[in-house]
Protein backbone atom coordinates (compact mmCIF):
# COMPACT_ATOMS: atom_id res chain seq x y z
CA UNK A 1 0.00 0.00 0.00
CA UNK A 2 0.88 3.48 -1.01
CA UNK A 3 0.54 6.34 1.35
CA UNK A 4 1.70 9.78 0.41
CA UNK A 5 1.74 12.68 3.11
CA UNK A 6 1.39 16.19 2.33
CA UNK A 7 -1.02 19.02 2.48
CA UNK A 8 -4.00 18.97 0.28
CA UNK A 9 -3.30 22.73 -1.56
CA UNK A 10 0.47 21.96 -2.21
CA UNK A 11 1.00 22.36 -5.73
CA UNK A 12 3.65 19.92 -5.44
CA UNK A 13 1.33 17.50 -3.61
CA UNK A 14 -1.17 18.39 -6.55
CA UNK A 15 1.44 17.13 -9.04
CA UNK A 16 2.39 14.20 -7.22
CA UNK A 17 -1.34 12.81 -6.73
CA UNK A 18 -1.73 13.46 -10.26
CA UNK A 19 1.32 11.26 -11.09
CA UNK A 20 -0.20 8.37 -8.97
CA UNK A 21 -3.67 8.63 -10.26
CA UNK A 22 -2.49 8.54 -13.79
CA UNK A 23 -0.26 5.70 -13.35
CA UNK A 24 -3.03 3.94 -11.71
CA UNK A 25 -1.02 3.41 -8.39
CA UNK A 26 -3.68 3.34 -5.45
CA UNK A 27 -3.08 4.97 -2.45
CA UNK A 28 -4.00 6.95 0.88
CA UNK A 29 -3.74 10.49 1.42
CA UNK A 30 -2.45 11.52 4.85
CA UNK A 31 -3.01 15.54 5.24
CA UNK A 32 -0.42 16.56 7.53
CA UNK A 33 -3.09 19.66 8.37
CA UNK A 34 -6.20 17.18 9.23
CA UNK A 35 -4.00 14.33 10.82
CA UNK A 36 -1.28 15.79 12.02
CA UNK A 37 2.08 13.70 12.33
CA UNK A 38 2.92 10.53 14.42
CA UNK A 39 6.60 11.97 16.50
CA UNK A 40 7.69 7.72 15.71
CA UNK A 41 6.99 7.84 12.29
CA UNK A 42 8.92 11.25 12.07
CA UNK A 43 11.72 10.03 13.53
CA UNK A 44 11.26 6.77 11.52
CA UNK A 45 11.87 7.90 8.63
CA UNK A 46 14.72 10.65 9.71
CA UNK A 47 16.59 7.89 10.35
CA UNK A 48 15.85 6.38 7.35
CA UNK A 49 16.67 9.56 4.81
CA UNK A 50 18.54 11.88 7.74
CA UNK A 51 16.60 14.84 9.21
CA UNK A 52 18.21 17.76 7.10
CA UNK A 53 16.15 16.04 3.96
CA UNK A 54 13.25 16.19 5.34
CA UNK A 55 13.36 19.89 6.82
CA UNK A 56 12.20 22.50 4.77
CA UNK A 57 13.62 25.69 5.25
CA UNK A 58 12.59 27.31 2.19
CA UNK A 59 8.79 27.17 2.75
CA UNK A 60 6.94 30.35 4.77
CA UNK A 61 6.31 28.37 8.07
CA UNK A 62 10.13 28.27 8.32
CA UNK A 63 10.99 31.80 7.32
CA UNK A 64 8.04 32.59 10.11
CA UNK A 65 9.14 30.70 12.89
CA UNK A 66 11.00 32.96 15.83
CA UNK A 67 14.95 33.55 15.13
CA UNK A 68 15.52 30.97 17.86
CA UNK A 69 13.43 28.01 16.94
CA UNK A 70 15.74 28.51 13.50
CA UNK A 71 19.06 28.56 14.96
CA UNK A 72 21.07 25.47 16.21
CA UNK A 73 19.13 23.27 14.77
CA UNK A 74 20.25 20.01 15.37
CA UNK A 75 18.26 16.44 14.61
CA UNK A 76 16.65 16.37 18.24
CA UNK A 77 15.20 20.20 17.61
CA UNK A 78 14.50 19.44 13.85
CA UNK A 79 11.67 16.51 15.07
CA UNK A 80 10.56 18.61 17.38
CA UNK A 81 9.92 21.13 15.47
CA UNK A 82 8.66 19.17 12.66
CA UNK A 83 5.97 17.31 14.74
CA UNK A 84 4.43 20.83 16.14
CA UNK A 85 4.64 22.22 12.65
CA UNK A 86 3.85 19.24 9.88
CA UNK A 87 4.29 22.05 7.12
CA UNK A 88 7.85 22.26 8.02
CA UNK A 89 7.91 18.81 6.22
CA UNK A 90 8.93 18.95 2.76
CA UNK A 91 6.46 17.40 0.67
CA UNK A 92 5.91 14.96 -0.32
CA UNK A 93 7.07 12.02 1.80
CA UNK A 94 5.47 8.60 -0.09
CA UNK A 95 5.84 5.46 1.53
CA UNK A 96 6.08 2.68 -0.24
CA UNK A 97 6.93 -0.93 1.69
CA UNK A 98 10.59 -0.32 2.39
CA UNK A 99 10.38 2.20 0.16
CA UNK A 100 10.53 6.49 1.30
CA UNK A 101 10.38 9.26 -1.23
CA UNK A 102 11.27 12.79 0.30
CA UNK A 103 10.00 15.12 -2.70
CA UNK A 104 8.32 15.03 -6.25
CA UNK A 105 10.36 13.43 -8.99
CA UNK A 106 8.35 11.74 -11.88
CA UNK A 107 11.71 9.71 -12.83
CA UNK A 108 12.25 8.32 -8.87
CA UNK A 109 8.60 7.56 -8.91
CA UNK A 110 8.05 5.09 -11.87
CA UNK A 111 11.80 3.80 -10.96
CA UNK A 112 10.38 3.06 -7.74
CA UNK A 113 6.78 2.02 -7.99
CA UNK A 114 7.15 0.71 -11.70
Amino acid sequence: MITIYGIKNCDTMKKARAWLDAAGKPYRFHDYRAEGIDPGLLAGWAAQVGWEKLLNKAGTTFRALPVADKSGIDGAKALKLMAANPTLIKRPVLVAGEALLVGFKPELYAATLG
